[in-house]
């Protein structure tokens, strides 16, 4: 792989200089131009930053694992993604357990007599239904997004599956609105369940391509499929997808999910379950042959096909470099269903197919799960090391008990897979409390982060990993995300990538997520690759993955930075009353500052001319409360008083009427996306927390577990001074927090790389303001001249299909010495490969 590793050891720290007295909250944009490194000055010069290396120091070794992706079926990333499929619904298992709107049809459209069956004269017991048409009939299918893609002179694999009693002629066309894509192709069917194929020659280059199948006789047909010839080294997978995700030089790739794996039901897909289609993602469904694979349900909201099945991922992870990293089910639910499955005899045959799956991918072809993977055409062995059992599990204890299980039955058959746990779906709070106890005193080896947080929060939380203990479990930080797609998100995100590099030691693996996002399909964001069913486009945060995945070094030189002065002042901001998916009411709302002074009142004895509109929702004054009464509708703030206010006492008196949730009471108001707000009866009414939203991104950071009773007044009492917070539910202290952590804009991290040789200091500047940095190398004899890549671009700016933005732009600089000066530019990523002389 490209990151080789290296061993050198040095040491890097920094030292006081001149400091940054513009705040990095002030967007600039900053030209392409300015990415270029700037000029050596004298080392007397005023400078804002400075690093010093010490050489004798040894820092913490970067195992080759440390970067890989995550790939979930989600945003249509597998369908109508990186499978290479063009035909939506090929075989007609589309049904309303995958979404309300769906029908066997959907996707088709049908002239003549067309209609699906359901009945003994399936294909096979796992393709419950299929087409069947009558003489002078077709079927015509659209695809995904405008329709099939097709790219002039390249060619187009068509199969399919067809019954007749008789002899069928069927007639396959590629069309688009503006007339044939490729010559028709004609297949006679005859007799019982047999695969025609023909080959298509796109003469033109179209996005809308629509494919008939039509027959001159009556006619079964199913599986119907049309796949570019020109795929991923020939494994099926879409070349420009695929190639996107090699290019970052991922050492590992965790798949399938997600709360595909742990949501819906644990039982098979057979006649004691009753074709059960709402099932937890289970391996053996998902290899042999496509056509006796099974689909389900997606947990996303749609129908997966499981044509990218666990062969795919295997052969995957192996054309990219990179090791396979199976999640398979605890049976423990979590992803908001949170149910802990209570069937031993279950638990056992779920425990047995881990075992198998360790023989598919591992097992010589001796083997019976080696001899599946060998008749699929790969005898050799997938070599998996690492495999998690659960995804996100919102009960800790539930979920210990049962992965336990799976782990002693791994360990006696398997004493060298390592066996990953996970720590629930939050950053902190009491299910990640408890989960990170419990993996502690069972002694197990990795445990599995995840986490999606604003901008503010990854700049707070350099440091996160620096107090874990070193001697407890490693961390896989399996998902994390800034919540969004701008460069600020990204910058954010490499300011806290310095900070796992710099705790090496303790996070072993690392993955952004989700990794694709169909443009038309979207139930996520942000995502890491963007497409629409002809092109793909990387995003702001996808080149930051990249600059640090193909320049992680080997071992880090340890390192500290001097901080930009604090610009925060106490919390300030109006006051709001919200709901979410709930119905509520809200009476005798009162702001009083801390001297008493009444700041603002209303009773709503009268109207609520005083109250902004800042969310949706059906507001309206009834019987002396103000009322949100759309129990559908998300995120209803209404905000009052002046966003300069500062140290008040806010107290709310509210009453939930109906819905799922409970009600949320906002202060410190600036505006739509900047505020804080008590989150009472949130995630299914299961949890209450504060969360702080900083440009739209919100961030946890107090929660408790607990629920809302509808028709029951509370009183809620907010107490605000300076950055310190206290709630009080019913006169009693529900909590408090101090919100002052330092949203520090520079930060930094310095890495070698054996193979090169090279010290690759790595520093983010995520303000507004360049930053001029002194480096001491500490006496190290290096050579004069460094590679840099550089990104740097406007905080908002968003790479597109049309517009790249944000891009890397390399050059060299030839002023490197024991002492230097750099200049690092406003907004930017810089990367230095200095080469020892």
């Amino acid at each position: 792989m490209s990151h080789a590793r290296t061993r050198t050891r040095w040491r890097l720290s920094l030292t006081a200089a001149t400091l940054l007295a513009a705040s990095f909250l002030v967007p600039a944009p900053v030209t392409a131009a300015s990415a270029a490194p700037a000029p050596a000055v004298a080392e007397n010069a005023a400078t804002d930053y400075a690093i010093t290396v010490d050489p004798k120091t040894t820092g913490a070794r970067i195992d080759d694992t440390m970067y890989g992706v995550f790939f979930e079926d989600i945003n249509r990333a597998a369908d109508g993604g990186l499978y290479a499929e063009l035909v939506q619904n090929r075989s007609f298992e589309y049904t309303q357990a995958d979404h309300t709107s769906y029908t066997p049809l959907t996707s088709w459209a049908a002239t003549g007599t067309a209609r699906t069956v359901d009945d003994a004269g399936r294909l096979n017991a796992r393709n419950r239904t299929y087409l069947a048409l009558d003489g002078g009939s077709s079927v015509t299918n659209s695809g995904y997004n405008t329709g099939i893609a097709v790219e002039r002179g390249k060619v187009y694999d068509f199969s399919v599956w067809a019954r007749a009693e008789g002899a069928s002629a069927l007639t396959v066309t590629l069309r688009d609105a503006d007339g044939a894509l490729a010559e028709a192709r004609r297949v006679t069917a005859r007799g019982g369940w047999t695969k025609y194929t023909a080959r298509l020659t796109a003469t033109r280059t179209s996005a809308g391509g629509r494919l008939t199948v039509a027959a001159d006789g009556p006619a079964a047909l199913d599986m119907i499929s049309l796949i570019p010839r020109d795929t991923y080294k020939g494994h099926g997978l879409r070349t420009d997808l695929a190639r996107r995700i090699a290019a970052l030089d991922p050492a590992f790739v965790r798949f399938p999910g997600g709360c595909l794996v742990n949501t819906g039901s644990m039982e098979g897909y057979d006649e004691a379950s009753g074709w059960e289609r709402r099932r937890a993602y289970q391996w053996k469904d998902t290899i042999g042959p496509v056509e006796q694979r099974a689909t389900n349900a997606n947990f996303w909201g749609y129908n997966q096909s499981y044509g990218l099945g666990y062969y795919e991922y295997f052969q995957f992870s192996e054309d990219i470099g990179a090791m396979p990293l199976p999640v398979v089910p605890a049976l423990v639910t979590g992803c908001g269903q949170n149910q802990a499955v209570d069937d031993d005899a279950l638990l056992k045959r779920h425990i047995q197919d881990t075992l198998d799956l360790i023989e598919f991918a591992n097992g010589p072809v001796t083997s019976e799960w080696g001899a599946k993977r060998a008749r699929m055409g790969h005898p050799k062995p997938f070599r998996l090391t690492h495999l998690a059992v659960g995804n996100e599990e919102n009960l800790p204890n539930e979920f210990l008990e049962r992965f336990k299980r799976f782990r002693t039955a791994i360990g006696a058959k398997h004493p060298d897979v390592t066996v990953i746990s996970n720590s629930g779906p939050d950053d902190a709070g009491a299910t990640f409390d408890t989960a990170w106890r419990l993996n502690r005193e069972a002694d197990v080896d990795m445990v599995d982060e995840h986490y999606y947080n604003s901008p503010q929060w990854f700049l707070q939380n350099n440091d996160r990993y620096d107090s874990y203990d070193r001697n407890g479990p490693k961390v896989f930080l399996g998902e994390y995300a800034s919540q969004g797609n701008t460069f600020r998100n990204a910058l954010s995100e490499a300011a806290f990538m310095t900070g796992l590099e710099r705790n090496a030691d303790i996070v072993k693996l690392a993955s952004y997520a989700p990794l694709l996002a169909n443009e038309d399909y979207v139930q996520w964001r942000p995502d890491l690759i963007w497409f629409n069913n002809h092109a793909s486009w990387n995003s702001a945060n996808y080149e930051v993955q990249k600059l640090f995945m193909r320049n992680v070094g080997d071992r880090v030189v340890p390192s500290s930075a001097t901080a930009t002065p604090s610009v925060s002042g106490p919390i300030a901001g109006a006051v709001g009353l919200s709901t979410w998916a709930t119905g509520a009411a809200y009476d005798d709302v009162r702001v009083t500052g801390a001297d008493g002074t009444p700041l603002f009142a209303d009773d709503f004895s009268g109207d609520a001319s005083r109250w902004t509109h800042t969310g949706g929702g059906s507001w309206s004054v009834q019987d002396g409360q103000y009322v949100q009464s759309d129990e559908a509708a998300e995120n209803t703030m209404v905000s009052a008083g002046d966003p300069a206010w500062h140290d008040y006492d806010l107290h709310v008196k509210a009453t939930k009427k109906a819905g799922k949730e409970g009600f949320l009471v906002a202060f410190g108001v600036k505006d739509t996306g900047n505020h804080y707000w008590w989150n009472l009866g949130g995630w299914n009414n299961t949890q209450s927390a504060v969360e702080q939203a900083v440009d739209g991104g919100k961030s946890t950071l107090l929660s408790k577990a607990g629920s809302i009773e509808a028709g029951r007044a509370y009183d809620l009492d907010i107490k605000v001074r300076g950055r310190q917070v206290t709630l009080f539910l019913d006169g009693q202290e529900w909590g408090s927090f101090t919100d002052d952590k330092p949203a520090e804009p520079f930060r930094q991290v310095v890495t070698e790389d054996a193979r090169t040789g090279d010290l690759i200091v790595k520093v983010v500047n995520a303000q507004a303001a360049e930053a001029r940095t002194a480096i001491d190398l500490g006496g190290a004899k290096v050579r004069p001249r460094a590679e840099v890549t550089t990104l740097a671009a406007a905080p908002d700016a968003v790479n597109t299909e049309t517009d790249t933005a944000v891009a890397p732009v390399t050059s060299t600089f030839s002023a490197v010495a024991k002492k230097f000066t750099y200049t690092f530019p406003a907004n930017s990523v810089t990367f230095l490969r200095i080469k020892k002389g």
